[in-house]
């Protein structure tokens, strides 16, 4: 930082890369890469010549020079299993190769690499580091450690003792300080060496785009323990009377908060505490956040075992059996006891709502558990299904207290939560979206309603109708007057050169194919709310992606004892009713082809010629 602030470039990028070979030489490649990524910050997406102190590979442009950084950090990233960092290092490099060089086959390379990390966020287990606060005090450290507190990233599965160990034998003649307590004046005055060591929690801080959405397991955990910079630690105290039978009564949390100057992890496993605050949690407060956290990791275990059916049975167990057995742990028992009292009401009466939040978590801990007691059902050895049945007893006594006393509370269906669009969701998108007049008979037990919509223009006025033969038709011209009676002389016409292809079923099937006619038209009717009514007839029973058009009515342009003869030959795997026709027999053996097409009306003074022609109508 002193050379950057110098603006001596050489000299900073000298030392940036001995930082790097230092983090190699430990295996630290996450803060390695992080080095790098301040050398590639002082280059630019440019085709300039990078200049001399910056040349490590002979003379290249700096969009070369970031490049090959890119990779290099990309590849660093990739061992240290923060894919979240090399996805935004490729995203960028996607843009350059989309955008401005124009050079796709590298973009697919990347893409694909891109891609993998995803999938290793979703499927590798990355254990969660531990960070421990650090404090070195008396006058015998150097100024730079002197009284101060830092806190460490540790690494995967490296325990605080070993971490302690390895701290000491960079300092033999420090003495460890067993409190977690700040020392007084006399440590910090002291011409010794005190060590102070202990394990601390980071603190979520979860990014915007993830708020409030259901966001997997794998993902947030990434950011339970990276892109941290406050850390908890918590020391339980006594104060006030104690009860032998309950000590939660008595349970108060000091809590201390160290903020550090740079968010972990960084260029450095460890970085400098600058900020400590200390508070208090009372013991409704400290039973507010610990049912808080036992239901997250109820959740978070039902996920798990979900997910991966190699897991062992063990875990899932003991959390469970330790919450719903009274003989073991006493669940939140205790809690009641001493908080859902008279007596702590009239002394407390602002924690009114701090006790309602916690009942309303007891009584969300009850899904929770039967989510978890169904699926340890499913997955118990048969030499523990006692230990299972005695859990369920357990759990069933549990429950009907609860639920009588804190109200039910219902987790969403997990198999809707799987699924993208639930069938019960797309029937209600439908019915929300189809806006046919509900009329009277219906079949499917829906409102009717016996007046027609004042707001709406009537069906002749917006152009809409169902042909006899059963194919919907939109007019996209306005009536002109005086065109009735030419429609009327070209009806025999158009049902000769009709604008749909009709498939026409064979006579001796009309018979066998009268009750499939039914299914289908009792299916069509149950998935999009329509119904019968006395001037509407609808008879496209088998489409069930009917077109919605909001606020019109259909209307059958023609004699209603067509409508009879219409239906005897529908075909069922059609999306349109077939009418007869003079089509060729072998056009009869397909399927039914829509054929979409708009001719033009002539301009012709000739009536005939104008009669003739086909009316600006779209089919369909």
């Amino acid at each position: 930082n002193f050379y950057k602030d110098i603006n001596r470039e050489a000299m900073y990028i000298r030392y940036l890369y001995k930082l790097r070979d230092l983090h190699l030489d430990c295996d630290h490649y996450t803060e390695a890469a992080y080095t790098l990524l301040l050398h590639s910050r002082l280059l630019k997406w440019s085709d300039d010549l990078s200049s001399p102190q910056l040349e490590f590979h002979g003379s290249q442009t700096q969009r070369q020079m970031k490049e090959t950084l890119y990779d290099i950090i990309i590849d660093y990233f990739d061992k240290g299993k923060m894919w979240e960092e090399a996805i935004t290092l490729c995203k960028e490099l996607s843009e350059q190769y989309e955008n401005e060089i124009f050079d796709y086959e590298l973009l697919s390379k990347r893409l694909e690499k891109q891609a993998k990390f995803y999938e290793n966020i979703m499927k590798i287990l990355r254990p969660k580091p531990d960070y421990f606060a650090v404090g070195y005090y008396g006058q015998g450290f150097p100024l730079f450690l002197r009284n101060k507190v830092f806190i460490h990233r540790g690494k995967e599965y490296e325990r605080r003792e070993d971490f302690q160990n390895e701290l000491m034998s960079q300092f033999p003649s420090a003495l460890r300080l067993n409190t977690t307590t700040m020392p007084g004046d006399d440590i910090w005055d002291s011409p010794l060496q005190y060590l102070q060591c202990f394990t601390v929690q980071p603190v979520l801080e979860m990014p915007p785009r993830l708020k409030n959405k259901p966001v997997p397991d794998q993902i947030i955990n990434f950011y339970k323990c990276n892109y941290v910079q406050r850390f908890h630690y918590s020391r339980p105290v006594k104060k006030g009377p104690v009860d032998p039978n309950n000590e939660f009564v008595s349970m108060w949390i000091e809590r201390t908060t160290f903020t550090t100057v740079y968010k972990l992890p960084g260029i450095l496993r460890w970085f400098e505490a600058t900020e400590m605050k200390q508070t208090t949690l009372s013991p409704l407060e400290n039973a507010i956040e610990t049912m808080e956290f036992t239901n997250e990791k109820i959740l978070a275990l039902i996920n798990q075992y979900q997910t991966d059916l190699s897991l062992a049975i063990n875990p899932l167990s003991m959390l469970l059996n330790g919450i719903v057995d009274p003989a073991v742990m006493g669940g939140f028992a205790k809690y009641e006891k001493a908080f859902f009292t008279e007596e702590f009401t009239q002394q407390h009466p602002e924690d009114r709502d701090k006790l309602l939040r916690l009942k309303d978590l007891i009584a969300w801990q009850i899904p929770l558990l039967g989510a978890g007691i169904s699926l340890h059902g499913k997955r118990v050895m048969e030499d523990l299904r006692p230990f299972h049945e005695r859990m369920e007893e357990c759990f069933k006594q549990m429950r009907k207290k609860v639920e009588t006393q804190y109200g039910v509370r219902e987790l969403p269906d997990m198999e809707d939560r799987k699924s993208s669009r639930p069938r019960s969701m797309l029937r209600s998108m439908r019915q929300s979206v189809i806006s046919i007049s509900s009329l009277q008979g219906s079949e499917c037990g829906t409102p009717t309603r016996t007046q027609p919509d004042r707001d709406f223009p009537p069906p002749e006025a917006a152009g809409v109708r169902l042909r006899s033969s059963g194919s919907l038709s939109l007019s996209l011209t306005e009536e002109v007057p005086g065109e009735a009676e030419v429609k009327l002389r070209k009806s025999k016409k158009k049902r000769k050169r009709s604008s749909m292809i009709f498939i026409s079923e064979e006579r001796e099937r009309t018979a066998t194919l009268d009750g499939k006619r039914l299914s289908k038209k009792q299916e069509f009717r149950s998935d999009t709310n329509l119904t019968d009514v006395n001037d509407m007839v609808l008879t496209n029973a088998n489409s069930k992606s009917l077109p919605a058009i909001g606020g019109l009515s259909l209307q059958v342009v023609g004699a209603a004892e067509e409508v009879d003869s219409s239906r005897s030959r529908r075909d069922s795997k059609s999306m349109s009713i077939c009418a007869g026709s003079d089509r060729t027999a072998d056009r009869r053996s397909k399927g039914v082809l829509n054929l979409f097409f708009k001719n033009k009306v002539s301009k012709s003074e000739d009536v005939k010629t104008s009669a003739s022609s086909k009316d600006n109508i779209n089919h369909f």
